[in-house]
C-alpha cells in the first residue's frame, strides 16, 4: 500500500467513525477544499512570505490535502496517476523552449 493510499484509508476511517460521510459529497468537499485554500491565503495576508507562520501554513496545507484526498477517493481516482497525467498534459502545453522563465499562459506563448 502506498503512503497516499494509507493516508486516504486513515482519513476515511476517521471520517466514518464520526459518521461524517453524509457531509462529504463532492460539492461540499470541493467547497471545503476551497475554504481551506482561502485560510492558507489568510496566513500570508498583509505579510511578506517569510513572515507567515510556518505552523499555520502546515496546518492549512494538511486540511487542503485531506479534502483533496477524500474527493479523489470519492471518484475512485488514483492520485499518483492523475497527477502524472496532469504533468504530461502541462508538458505539452508548456514546452520548455517556449515557457522556460515565462509566467505566460500556454495560449500566450
Amino acid at each position: 500500500m502506498s503512503e497516499i493510499e494509507e493516508l486516504t484509508k486513515m482519513l476515511v476511517a476517521f471520517r466514518n467513525e464520526r459518521d461524517w460521510e453524509q457531509f462529504h459529497n463532492p460539492k461540499d468537499l470541493a467547497i471545503a477544499l476551497n475554504i481551506e485554500a482561502g485560510e492558507l491565503l489568510e496566513v500570508f495576508l498583509w505579510k511578506n512570505s517569510d513572515e507567515a507562520s510556518r505552523e499555520k501554513v502546515k496546518e492549512e496545507l494538511a486540511d487542503i490535502f485531506a479534502y483533496g484526498l477524500l474527493l479523489s477517493h470519492h471518484y475512485g481516482f488514483d492520485l499518483t496517476e492523475i497527477i502524472k497525467e496532469k504533468i504530461a498534459t502541462n508538458a505539452e502545453k508548456y514546452p520548455v523552449d517556449k515557457s522556460k522563465g515565462s509566467a505566460k499562459k500556454y495560449n500566450e506563448l
